[in-house]
């Protein structure tokens, strides 16, 4: 039956006519030549719901004089990082569309018009900066511009909630790795988003440690064209909190200061990739250790800090939460501030989810990873559980969503993530990447010159390939042959998959790649850290 649901959009408004004047964001004002941030302009949440209804009239403008009907997909390819990136995204929507999100880690135009061809998408807005790569769109294409500045005709907006079925879309994401070549359509429904909000409201609910009277306030985790952060701002705007706009995804701890200082940040949403940052920093500041001790909270998800971070964080008293999350069902499970069992933080499940943790084997490349004496369990979503996606990403035969992702239970109810019982890892910023499609593409391409090999890169920015060649072949030259003949399949590929550069490539001798003792498989974890210094130095990282 039609209903009403919550949104965003319903969000906003409702904290809009509350707090009016509560600053909603913080924006970097940079120098010109130094790129110095000279200070950090604040915009109220009146402001910014303003903003929204200007950018949804000069869009709701522009689409219907192009004879695009409401409740049309339209593509939305831009960065998600900033402001204006934000009203784009909440424009489109308040303006009657279904905005379908890339990011600009998805560089290839051919991608993106057949992501859109499957959603029957009937326009795309683009980041001027790849003004030159959508001439052979098969839709209208318009330019990101901030429209803050132009003049918009007074047009009427469709209902704030509109009369929709639960089961239709207000979004659609995608999957943060390509398969065949390809990332896959995430619908958003209204019914999930609603109950995406409430999750949202939990999840980034105020600590307050320090003071119930000031302002939370939060920094950007990511790009808002995928879900993580679309529901973490989702739940921190439920809040009235603030959102502090970073210069870069890995910005610095002098940045983070600053934030502290001018911005009063109370709490950091972070990559722990990106977190090591400033806990490798803080060993040696004790300023900064002192900022970080005296946070609400850092909030972390997608990856594990390493033992050594969990244990300086743990010795000094910093406020640390996981958060086990994925595209497909926003945040699911919470670790408890003061729940520990030994060195590790369990996570729980998040109240009012169905979830089952279903026993099964591990592969032999990990086993010895693992302890032997418990159950690896994978959480399923169950067709039941008001977060359970999209029935198109649902398993055929049980109507679940299997995650693919492994947890010992380590105590009734608590559990640790022990990673995935597939080819896939995670990068820095917790997107995923199928390693065995770019190694079997690398063993159909280059059967003539390699033997066996590799893909590994947990926790980096991109991944890496271990080759042992065929014949007498010399490695630099070998190296710029693989990248040759794999050119196109990695040209499809999100940023964080590719590799498109010799420098990612290690040559070592036949047969000297860590294998399992009887079927012979390269073991991924074990590759990584015996390599683990040379992968540094591939990758810049300093001790």
């Amino acid at each position: 039956m039609p209903a009403t649901y919550r949104t965003h959009l319903t969000v906003l408004q409702e904290v809009a006519s509350l707090h009016p004047t509560a600053t909603a964001f913080r924006v970097p004002q940079l120098e010109p030549t130094t790129q110095r941030i000279l200070e950090w302009d604040a915009i109220s949440f009146a402001q910014f719901h303003s903003d929204v209804e200007h950018f949804a009239r000069y869009w709701g403008a522009l689409l219907q004089a192009r004879g695009i009907a409401l409740r049309s997909v339209v593509g939305v390819w831009i960065g998600g990082m900033t402001y204006v990136d934000v009203l784009h995204i909440y424009a489109i929507v308040r303006a009657g569309y279904i905005p379908q999100l890339f990011s600009l880690r998805l560089p290839s135009p051919d991608v993106i018009f057949e992501l859109l061809a499957k959603s029957d998408g009937k326009a795309l807005i683009y980041d001027i900066s790849y003004e030159g790569l959508v001439s052979s769109s098969p839709v209208p294409t318009h330019a990101a511009i901030d429209a803050r500045a132009c003049a918009v005709s007074d047009i009427p907006l469709p209902p704030l909630q509109p009369l929709v079925d639960g089961s239709d879309t207000v979004m659609i994401f995608h999957t943060s790795g390509s398969t065949s070549g390809s990332p896959k359509l995430i619908p958003s429904t209204y019914a999930w988003w609603d109950h995406a909000i409430t999750k949202g409201w939990q999840v980034m609910k105020p600590k307050k440690h320090r003071n119930n009277e000031r302002q939370d306030v939060t920094v950007w985790m990511g790009s808002m064209c995928h879900i993580g952060q679309t529901f973490m701002f989702v739940g921190t705007i439920q809040h009235a909190s603030c959102t502090v706009q970073y210069t870069k995804q890995a910005f610095s701890s002098e940045e983070l200061l600053d934030m502290i200082d001018r911005c009063g940040l109370t709490r950091i949403n972070q990559f722990p990739t990106f977190l090591a940052i400033h806990l490798r920093e803080s060993r040696y500041n004790p300023k900064l250790l002192e900022k970080l001790q005296q946070l609400d909270e850092i909030f972390i998800s997608g990856l594990m800090l390493t033992p050594e971070d969990e244990q300086w964080v743990h010795n000094n008293g910093i406020r640390i939460t996981n958060c086990y999350g994925s595209t497909e069902g926003t945040a699911m499970m919470l670790s408890d501030d003061d729940d520990r069992i030994g060195d590790i933080r369990p996570l729980r499940p998040i109240p009012g989810t169905q979830y089952r943790f279903v026993p099964v084997t591990s592969s032999e490349d990990e086993d010895e990873y693992r302890n032997p004496h418990m159950q690896l369990r994978e959480l399923v979503v169950l067709s039941s559980s008001p977060d359970c996606p999209h029935p198109s990403l649902r398993r055929k035969d049980d109507g679940h969503y299997h995650t693919g992702d492994l947890f010992l239970e380590l105590a009734p109810g608590k559990f640790v993530f022990r990673g995935r019982d597939d080819d896939w890892i995670k990068t820095e910023n917790s997107l995923r990447c199928d390693t065995k499609a770019i190694e079997d593409n690398v063993r159909t391409t280059c059967a003539d010159l390699v033997d066996d090999c590799i893909v590994v890169g947990n926790s980096r920015p991109s991944p890496a390939l271990f080759v042992e060649p065929k014949g007498t072949i010399s490695p630099e030259t070998l190296k710029k042959e693989i990248i040759r003949r794999t050119r196109h399949f990695h040209s499809r590929r999100y940023m964080h998959e590719r590799i498109v550069s010799p420098d990612f490539i290690v040559v070592v001798p036949p047969r000297t790649l860590p294998r399992t003792s009887t079927k012979g498989n390269i073991r991924r974890r074990a590759v990584e850290e015996s390599f683990r210094t040379q992968l540094d130095q591939i990758y810049g990282v300093q001790h």
